[in-house]
């Protein structure tokens, strides 16, 4: 997405630091269980959310390629920290795109 003129740099910048966020709070409150894990990943997504209506306002979207980008980077970082089990779908669960 940063290397794609369709997504505003802005608002990938305001992603990426979403997702800086979620690693910081998972090391911050290592939580113990996939039921604590999807509350943070969870939150992280709400906030996406938001981005969706920032994308919007600039003729973007978070299209297929941007859900799988940002998913697959939530998956990533659940597996980083030894959530190999987590369900990719619940991870995710609260998206609107």
């Amino acid at each position: 997405m940063q290397e794609d003129s369709y997504y505003p740099k802005s608002i990938v910048k305001k992603g990426k630091e979403l997702l800086v966020n979620l690693c910081v709070e998972i090391e911050a409150t290592e939580p113990n269980n996939l039921a604590a894990l999807y509350a943070l990943t969870h939150a992280t997504i709400e906030e996406f959310n938001e981005l969706e209506l920032e994308f919007d306002e600039h003729d973007s979207e978070i299209d297929d390629t941007a859900k799988d980008a940002i998913c697959g980077d939530i998956e990533f970082i659940a597996k980083s920290y030894g959530f190999e089990n987590a369900d990719k779908e619940e991870l995710t669960a609260p998206r609107e795109w």
